[in-house]
């Protein structure tokens, strides 16, 4: 691991307090959902396949489980064989004792396990139920595998993301999964509100296409009403000039946006260029819009005749939108990460301590606590049995 200075352990929310999670998914969506709540003060029991595991402890790098030890922390890993008969006592126990059930089985599973709705209703009437999917619960794509790539192509991400010269491009992290399961979050949350207030629960029909095609926005709009769709442009924006990434004069790379009139003369003045104001290319959006190549051959020539800090230290002081392209090896030993507390030393039984992002959501009144780490496959089948009345053997396989 690289030389870094430390930060604080995270610390999560008590918001959540005595609310219980269930959770039967695999992967990211459903493990960002449950992180979030985990995060937020939830107990978070993970069912996990006691030979297996959730399937994202396999993405490694040099074999540690980097992305559970994330997702993972905060929650109580329970290993249970759900094709064993037994499982469905334990399954019955824990509904009757939590309020929320996340799964992203495909469409019908849970039927076929014979837990549908009705049935976990008839063990928990307030029980909310997050059903996370490909292409949601109903549909004529229900019945087809909901991986996050074909999802990012679908929405017209991958489209308008790249270069028009370029074939369209994928994003790097599992986007779709992201915003369903920060979606799904929030979504559950609702119906819990009505759930304690009704002592009826939900069902949540959240499919990974629809959060992130809902975050694109105006997409379909503006191609309704230009009959075109708008060309791959790189770091380049549809809605304004200047914005781009300008690779400096160490070799280092700054990003800059100038969405208003007055940014836009803030930018020319740091620059010493303030005639480029009256230039007929540049004075006025739209100009701006059809000269961006010149207004960004004139920006980059400028960012090419300083160094990074040179260029962030003159754009700070003049008040202008300009911040550093910053890569992992950059944040951790970033002064602002260490000093908001972005960046946490999460505890790990393996590591000592590993940096980690911090929970985002901040609140004033709400007292925190620590968060537990990421836990090892079963860690906590005895504790949980315990509390359900059950023994270890309850389920096949659980014992560990």
């Amino acid at each position: 691991m690289t030389d870094r200075q430390s930060s604080p352990p995270p610390t999560a929310s008590t918001l959540l307090d005595g609310v219980r999670v269930v959770d039967l998914s695999r992967v990211v969506a459903g493990n960002i959902a449950t992180h979030a709540l985990a995060d937020l003060g939830a107990d978070v029991i993970k069912v996990e396949n006691p030979e297996t595991g959730d399937s994202l402890r396999n993405w490694t790098l040099d074999g540690i489980e980097t992305w559970w030890k994330v997702y993972g922390r905060g929650k109580r890993s329970l290993a249970l064989d759900l094709r064993a008969p037994e499982a469905a006592t334990v399954l019955r126990l824990l509904f009757e004792r939590s309020d929320i059930l996340v799964e992203n089985f495909r469409p019908g599973t849970l039927e076929k396990m014979g837990w549908a709705p009705e049935r976990i209703w008839e063990a928990n009437p307030r029980m909310v139920i997050l059903r996370i999917s490909g292409w949601g619960q109903e549909g004529p794509y229900a019945h087809k595998p909901g991986f996050g790539s074909l999802v990012e192509a679908y929405s017209g991400f991958a489209a308008m993301n790249g270069f028009a010269d370029r074939p369209p491009v994928l994003p790097p992290f599992a986007m779709a999964d992201s915003y369903a399961g920060v979606f799904g979050a929030m979504a559950v949350l609702a119906a819990l509100r009505t759930a304690e207030k009704t002592g009826r629960g939900d069902v949540i029909d959240m499919s990974l296409l629809e959060p992130l095609f809902d975050v694109l926005g105006p997409l379909t709009l503006e191609a309704s009403l230009s009959g075109r769709t708008i060309p791959r442009q790189g770091s380049s924006s549809p809605t304004h000039v200047p914005r781009n990434v300008y690779r400096t004069g160490d070799g280092k790379f700054v990003a800059l946006s100038a969405g208003t009139e007055a940014m836009v003369r803030r930018l020319f003045d740091a620059m010493g260029r303030p005639e480029l104001m009256a230039d007929p290319r540049f004075a006025t959006h739209g100009a701006r819009m059809e000269n961006r190549d010149a207004l960004d051959a004139e920006i980059g020539a400028f960012m090419a005749r300083h160094d990074r800090d040179a260029c962030l230290a003159l754009f700070d002081q003049a008040g202008v939108t300009v911040g550093p392209v910053m890569d992992a090896l950059d944040l951790l030993s970033d002064g602002f990460m260490r000093a908001r507390g972005v960046l946490a030393d999460q505890p790990d039984p393996d590591l000592g301590t590993f940096p980690s992002p911090a929970p985002p959501v901040r609140t004033k009144n709400a007292p925190r606590r620590g968060l537990r780490p990421a836990p090892k496959l079963g860690e906590h089948t005895e504790e949980i049995m315990t509390e359900l009345g059950l023994t270890p053997e309850a389920g096949s396989g659980t014992a560990r």
